[in-house]
This record gives C-alpha cells, sequence and structure tokens, in this order.
C-alpha cells in the first residue's frame, strides 16, 4: 500500500496536488477546507440551529462531500461528538459480536463490510477537520445522495444479515439447551 501511494503520488497529478495542498497549507486553493474549518468554528459548542448555517449556501458539496462542517455550524461539537460516538459504537459493537461466531466467512466478509464502513465515515469527517486531505466521500446515513446511500445501506443490510440468529438458535459461546439450528445436533 505504501509503494501504491507514492507510485500515486508521482503518476497521478491530482493526488499529487491534493497531497502537496494538504502538507503545504500555504501553497494552492483551499476554499473548501477554509470554508468547513470556519463553519465549526461559527457553530461552537451547541451550534447556530437547525436551517441557520451559512456554509451550505458558500461551500460546493455541503450536502455530501462537506456535511459535517454543516452539522457542525447548525448543531455544534456535541451533536458532532454524537455523531462520532454512533460510527464508532456501530463498529465497536460489530466487531465485539464477532468475538463469539464460529464461521471464518462470517467473521471476514464482515468485518471487511464494517471496516469499510467505519473507514468511510473517518475519511469523511477527518477531510472536514483538515486531519488527512479531501477525499470526497459521503458520511454515511447522513449524506446526500444516491448510489453512496445505496451501497452503505446494503453493506449495513448484510452486516445485520450475517451476524443475526434465528430464533431457537443457540448463541455461539451464549451456552444454553436449545438445540443448535445451524450445526443441526443438540447441545
Amino acid at each position: 500500500m505504501i509503494g501504491a501511494g507514492i507510485a500515486a503520488f508521482f503518476l497521478f497529478p491530482h493526488v499529487r496536488s491534493r497531497v502537496e495542498r494538504f502538507l503545504h497549507p500555504n501553497v494552492g486553493d483551499h476554499y473548501q477546507i477554509d470554508t468547513a474549518l470556519r463553519a465549526f468554528g461559527n457553530g461552537g459548542l451547541t451550534g447556530r440551529g437547525p436551517g441557520e448555517g451559512r456554509v451550505k449556501d458558500l461551500l460546493p458539496d455541503a450536502h455530501a462531500d462537506f456535511v459535517f462542517a454543516v452539522a457542525g455550524e447548525e448543531y455544534g461539537l456535541i451533536v458532532c461528538m454524537l455523531i462520532i460516538c454512533v460510527f464508532g459504537v456501530i463498529v465497536v459493537r460489530t466487531l465485539l459480536r464477532l468475538i463469539r461466531e464460529d464461521d471464518p466467512f462470517i467473521v471476514i466478509s464482515t468485518t471487511g463490510l464494517v471496516t469499510g464502513f467505519g473507514l468511510q465515515a473517518f475519511v469523511n469527517m477527518a477531510s472536514s477537520l483538515h486531519l488527512i486531505p479531501t477525499k470526497g466521500m459521503t458520511l454515511p446515513f447522513i449524506s446526500y445522495g444516491g448510489s453512496s446511500a445505496m451501497s452503505v445501506a446494503l453493506a449495513i443490510g448484510m452486516v445485520l444479515a450475517l451476524t443475526r440468529h434465528q430464533p431457537g438458535e443457540r448463541v455461539p459461546g451464549s451456552g444454553g439447551f436449545m438445540t443448535t439450528l445451524r450445526q443441526g445436533r443438540p447441545v
């Protein structure tokens, strides 16, 4: 991955431009990041109120790529921390659930799906806060968008399907006297 990142930096001019603008803030255009950071500053702790933010009128793709900045301005730091906690709980709770799972297919596929979900949320929020170079990813379940919303909904639906247990089925690691339906043998 490090080699691919270095190769992308030298082979693709747009990648080089984004990385150089991130590393050297005094070079290039930083309109989107500057506006997003100003929105967080305007929001403060409790925000300006729903619909009272001005960044959505000034910032391109405020409904998708920089929706976290809009939330920061309109609802404030407290709601932004709540959003971060919700994404963290979804990812950590799913991974903790997989500790009790015996089927390697379920473990690997669910880990991949929930990691992709968490990374997408992290990339959107971190790029809005100028912690990483801008990428243009939507914030799952919050950003407006058709294909992104559908793919996130399908991924989380697959996570739910992979981690659910049927009534009467013994949950791995829980003990109990019910019949294990998946293995077809009494406990």
